[in-house]
């Protein structure tokens, strides 16, 4: 077919589906849908037009210089890890890349190889990044245009389970990666407050309403330039939890389990007991000396959190003599592999995407106002989740206007959306696809 654009979509994970689903909308679109399992592939390309299933490991570099090289466009939806090495084989032979991850150090430091092969890589096009910079620098042109200053931004996104769903000890379900969910919670951060530099070591709570926790995620002190708000005094970019779940992941770091190393003694038939004793060298796996080990190890703020966090360990089995299935060597991959088969969505529950950005502004004449801009979107039982959705047709759409050409993307190099003329056209499209956020001035 002429006109026919060949897109290879790395990834096969939950929220690849309604980027697929819509890129498929268009008859000129054939999708290679490559994931390391075959099965896996298969599974996802059956349900749409002009989608074939492949088998890729996207760490075997001939294989992916391979397959990059036969497509106009690659979508990477696998771990940020890989992003570099994929954007490595596309400068090869010149072909355009989107990522939903934030701009690693590793990916900007190959903007100048990008832009002297002439390719685009658009990153950061999913929600939490994506439809906040979107909203962002809708709201700060409008602030300008009219003469006024943004002195506080502050944006806090959680994907979450609907309230009624959040029922097991870390008030949380998985609708992306274990993994990725708990690391995110592991960043370091940084955030600009009232003109101050403040540097968190990880999880550190913020504030709470909605019966939420917030905390500051990653480095938010250049988004003062990115965002060209110079006047700022506050810029804060976190991340939101139901109040409870934080001080659990604290706790598992505080107990050894969000060690990534691997282990000698981390062998089939060792027991969660067993894994739990050998982190904290309690004498032996016994369930009283163990709790009690515990306590010593781990410093609980009080009794009752105590009581909290140690029951909520048995609920997931933390404590037992079951024996645990081995993940990668490793503690952490063990944990994630249980905690996804423990805490995933059941039949007829719904996620929840809520995202929620402030701005305080100074106008001309000295007075003062707060624009509040709120996406709260639940997930469709029956359709996709909020989180693949909104991070699934975001990223569908910005391939789309890449493979049209749209001249405010269609740049070479390693860019982001933080200009309004490349935000616009894509969240007037995201928009018509149920993901909107609402404005509020007090």
């Amino acid at each position: 077919m002429a006109g026919t654009k060949k897109i290879l979509l790395l990834g096969s994970g939950m929220v690849a589906p309604p980027c697929i689903e819509y890129l498929t909308r268009n008859p000129q679109n054939q999708l290679t849908v490559a994931c390391r399992t075959l099965s896996t592939a298969q599974a996802l390309a059956s349900a749409y037009p002009r989608a074939q299933p492949i088998s890729l490991d996207v760490a075997s570099t001939a294989d992916l210089d391979a397959q990059v090289a036969t497509h106009d466009l690659v979508i990477s939806l696998v771990p940020y890890t890989y992003h570099a090495a994929i954007i490595k084989s596309a400068i090869k032979v010149r072909k355009n890349v989107v990522t939903t991850s934030y701009v690693s150090d590793e990916m900007r430091a190959l903007d100048a190889a990008a832009k002297e092969a002439g390719i685009t890589v658009l990153n950061e096009v999913g929600v939490d990044p994506g439809v906040d910079h979107f909203y962002a620098m809708k709201t700060i042109d409008e602030v300008h245009e009219k003469g006024g200053k943004v002195k506080e931004y502050h944006l806090y996104c959680g994907g979450l389970p609907a309230p009624e769903c959040a029922d097991n000890p870390l008030a949380f379900k998985f609708s992306w990666s274990a993994r990725g969910a708990i690391l995110s919670q592991r960043n370091a951060s940084s955030y600009l407050d009232q003109g101050k530099r403040v540097d968190i070591a990880a999880v550190d709570a913020m504030a709470d309403g909605y019966s939420f926790l917030a905390y500051p995620n990653r480095n938010s002190l250049p988004f003062k330039e990115f965002y060209n708000i110079p006047e700022a005094e506050t810029v804060i970019r976190g991340s939101l939890r139901y109040n409870g779940n934080p001080q659990f992941i604290q706790a598992f770091a505080g107990l050894g389990w969000l060690d990534q190393e691997k282990k000698s003694w981390l062998t089939p038939g060792i027991t969660w007991a067993q894994i739990q004793q050998k982190l904290i060298g309690a004498p032996n796996s016994d369930g009283s000396s163990l709790i009690a080990h515990i306590k010593e190890v781990y410093k609980f703020p009080n009794q009752s959190e105590s009581e909290r966090i140690i029951s909520g360990m048995k609920w997931l089995g933390l404590l037992s003599s079951e024996q645990a299935t081995i993940k990668e060597g490793n503690v952490f991959d063990t944990l994630c592999h249980q905690l996804s088969k423990l805490l995933s969505f059941n039949p007829g529950e719904r996620d929840l995407v809520m995202m929620q950005q402030k701005f305080v502004v100074e106008w001309k004449d000295g007075k003062k106002n707060t624009i509040i801009n709120t996406l709260e979107l639940f997930g469709d039982p029956k359709g996709y989740s909020a989180m693949a959705l909104s991070v699934g047709v975001t990223c569908g759409v910005a391939t789309q206007l890449l493979l049209d050409g749209h001249p405010a993307l269609d740049k070479p190099g390693i860019l982001a959306p933080y200009q309004k003329e490349m935000c616009d056209p894509i969240r007037e499209i995201v928009e018509t696809e149920g993901v909107k956020l609402v404005q509020e001035v007090l």
